[in-house]
């Protein structure tokens, strides 16, 4: 795939060999703008603890996050990374909000948008979301699917019959990810981007937390609140990379 040459005034940060841009919503914006009018193929992570644990043991997932045009901080446990280092990510760009942000931009700019992922109907609710919201957006397909084998040349026909520029893929870290890495440039697709649970957020399937939760970065506690059976996931983004990311920043101020 590709790789996008971004700015040199474009700052990143490395949290335990993933690296983490320091971009905020209106320059991630103005990025995928440029990326759309650069051609090719490009692809964008929406980064947060979770992919960075993952990306530990899992030497596909690593080498995909390195090769992304973009990587945005989807999370509040990267801007303490950041912090601890001596460094800074100044603003989250989370999956939903980017999501959101990408309707509306396609409403002015006519951004043609695929949705790729979920649940039967999840994808198709959240379009309609969307839609309602921004009503002059261009999302132009649906597919529910899977990253498995057998489903492709279903995707592969409607993507090519639909020919968007961006599809959202909302597989859940890393196949999201891998499979935009696989299919990206074999499908055309210009700019491919992993947005986990995003469709089911905006299909109301998934509560978001409280604004006050997010302003904290609490979120993980509504999440464990709401589905105490992913007290494991939420115990290796919170806990297990907290410590990892702080024993980082130590080596890195001690030399």
């Amino acid at each position: 795939m590709p790789s996008f040459q971004r700015p040199a005034d474009v700052a990143s940060i490395d949290v335990l060999g993933v690296r983490v841009d320091d971009v905020t919503m209106d320059e991630t914006i103005d990025l995928i703008a440029a990326m759309l009018a650069a051609g090719g193929v490009h692809q964008i992570a929406t980064v947060n603890p979770e992919f960075v644990m993952a990306a530990q043991n899992n030497v596909a997932f690593r080498a995909t996050l390195a090769a992304t045009s973009l990587s945005v901080p989807d999370g509040t446990g990267l801007l303490h990374a950041a912090r601890w280092q001596g460094k800074q990510l100044r603003a989250k760009v989370t999956g939903i909000d980017l999501t959101e942000r990408l309707a509306a931009e396609s409403a002015t700019r006519g951004w043609k948008i695929f949705l790729l992922g979920a649940a039967d109907g999840v994808a198709a609710k959240a379009a309609a979301v969307l839609q309602a919201r921004y009503p002059h957006c261009q999302i132009v397909g649906t597919w529910a699917g899977s990253p498995r084998e057998p489903d492709q040349a279903a995707i592969a026909a409607e993507i090519r019959r639909t020919q968007p520029e961006i599809v959202l893929v909302a597989y859940g870290a890393p196949a999201q990810d891998l499979w935009i890495r696989r299919y990206g440039a074999e499908l055309g697709i210009k700019l491919g981007i992993g947005v986990g649970g995003t469709f089911d957020d905006l299909a109301g399937l998934r509560p978001r937390a409280p604004q006050w939760m997010r302003k904290f970065g609490l979120e993980w506690l509504w999440r464990l609140i709401r589905h105490p059976q992913r007290w494991r996931r939420i115990f290796t983004a919170v806990v297990l990379f907290g410590w990892a990311a702080w024993r980082e920043a130590q080596r890195i101020k001690r030399g």
